[in-house]
């Protein structure tokens, strides 16, 4: 499919979807939406991509929401405004592979909503976070209140989304907001060069990881233990298991089915 407002690349088992409204910061419109939703289906039909990157285009990773568009709501409209768009967010946390969010710039408003539900962020070292919506008169309404705190905790979640203060890269990595920083010069290459990486390992084994820690922390410790139970005994399914420990007992790489 063509796109207007991303741009969808695949390179062997990473997929690259970078948001392309440069000259507005890349903010969130209904077009650019649409798009990211479709993408998203692609990814999720090809079984030969292991890893998704998500970026910007330009100065920032996404600014927040198309404000003209708040002008346009009134008291239904916004109720499913927030409800779509939480719909895709959940669309993409429920990918089965790992979504990893690269950011540079600014990720505000939905744009950190959105980063928060990838399964993890890597910045830039001048990358800058935050929930500014206070601001304009209302709350994040894209799970930012939500998976915000559930992240960082509730106090310092209400802070944030309290103040619309802006945090750089460093102060979003101490805080559990993003796993890693990396220089700005390198920052492209260093986000690729782990998705790669991470491409690498056993398919099921990822899947595995993922579905428990999304399932588990919803959950009481016992039922968590149980989940994770249950998934380390599916991974025997495939071979990617006894293969793994055979490399290792061998002293190579594992060769984890395609």
């Amino acid at each position: 499919m063509a796109y207007k407002t991303i741009i969808f690349t695949i390179d062997g088992p990473v997929a690259t979807l970078s948001f392309n409204r440069p000259e507005k910061l890349n903010a969130l419109n209904a077009e650019m939406v649409g798009e990211f939703s479709q993408a998203l289906e692609e990814v999720r039909e090809n079984a030969a991509i292991r890893v998704l990157l998500l970026t910007g285009q330009g100065r920032a990773f996404i600014a927040g929401a198309d404000i003209k568009r708040f002008l346009e709501l009134d008291t239904l409209s916004a109720r499913d405004f927030a409800a779509h768009n939480q719909d895709l967010l959940f669309k993409l946390e429920d990918l089965p592979i790992p979504v990893i969010a690269c950011v540079h710039g600014f990720a505000l408003g939905g744009g950190c909503e959105l980063a928060l539900a990838c399964d993890f962020i890597y910045a830039a070292e001048k990358a800058k976070f935050g929930q500014p919506e206070i601001n304009l008169g209302f709350n994040p309404c894209w799970g930012g209140t939500q998976r915000l705190a559930r992240i960082v905790g509730k106090s310092l979640a209400k802070e944030l989304c309290l103040t619309g203060r802006l945090i750089e890269a460093e102060e979003a990595r101490a805080l559990g907001l993003v796993a890693r920083v990396f220089p700005e010069a390198t920052f492209v290459e260093d986000c690729r060069n782990a998705a790669r990486d991470l491409a690498a390992k056993g398919r099921v084994a990822v899947a595995a990881v993922k579905r428990v820690i999304d399932r588990g922390v919803e959950v009481d410790l016992k039922t968590g233990y149980a989940l994770e139970a249950d998934a380390f005994a599916l991974c025997f399914a495939s071979p990617d298991a006894k293969e793994g420990a055979a490399a290792f007992l061998e002293k190579r790489k594992p060769r984890f089915q395609p």
